[in-house]
């Protein structure tokens, strides 16, 4: 079955670092009871740097436990839902299994599939590991972005419904997989490219395999 386990949400706090302070809403904690989900935010949830976090295509990010028994290990932490400042801690819908622009309706809400997440420093700064950024994009576990569609309300054990999947049928995995370098089937370059993937992922790809 495919369900959420934890609604997680966060404001925008301040934290001292060597190079001054830093804006970050990467701290989130879990919440009881449902919550609304409207335009590009969970209702208690604000992103504090709209150039590169948040907004439509990044409306809710998922994150899957069952990635967390690996980051217990390799980090020998304890951790918690919402660890990794993810909106939704899943069960059930890995990178493997999600396809860009599938449709799924969790609690009222009709939610789209958009990209994988590429990690940026402030999660180096949430678990105080300067080396963080890098073991996360090694790890494949990226987690994954919905755009809002419908409107709604959801909470902690709601089924995560597949309505809908997208005809080009490429994963979030897929996607890493060409971002990265990592694959060379050039059929799969090609449904990537051809998949409603964010505009900003597809013009990196490019980039990269033309430079």
């Amino acid at each position: 079955m495919r369900r959420v386990l934890s609604l997680n949400i966060g404001q925008p706090r301040e934290v001292e670092t060597p190079h001054g302070i830093v804006l970050t809403s990467i701290f989130k904690d879990p919440v009881s009871g449902r919550l609304a989900v409207r335009g590009t935010n969970l209702a208690g949830d604000q992103q504090s740097d709209l150039t590169v976090h948040g907004g439509p295509n990044k409306a809710i990010y998922a994150y899957a436990s069952e990635h967390y028994p690996y980051w217990t290990r390799e980090l020998r932490r304890a951790l918690t839902p919402g660890s990794f400042g993810e909106n939704l801690t899943t069960e059930g819908i890995l990178e493997s299994d999600v396809w860009i622009g599938d449709r799924y309706r969790i609690g009222s809400a009709l939610l789209r599939v958009t990209q994988p997440r590429k990690p940026c420093h402030k999660l180096a700064l949430r678990f105080d590991l300067p080396a963080m950024v890098k073991l996360f994009w090694q790890s494949g576990t990226s987690g994954f972005y919905f755009a809002l569609v419908e409107d709604g309300e959801m909470g902690a054990g709601d089924e995560i419904d597949l309505l809908e999947r997208d005809k080009a049928g490429v994963s979030v995995a897929e996607v890493l997989q060409v971002y990265k370098g990592e694959s060379e089937d050039k059929g799969l370059v090609d449904r990537v490219l051809a998949a409603p993937l964010s505009a900003s992922w597809k013009r990196e790809i490019r980039e990269r395999r033309n430079g």
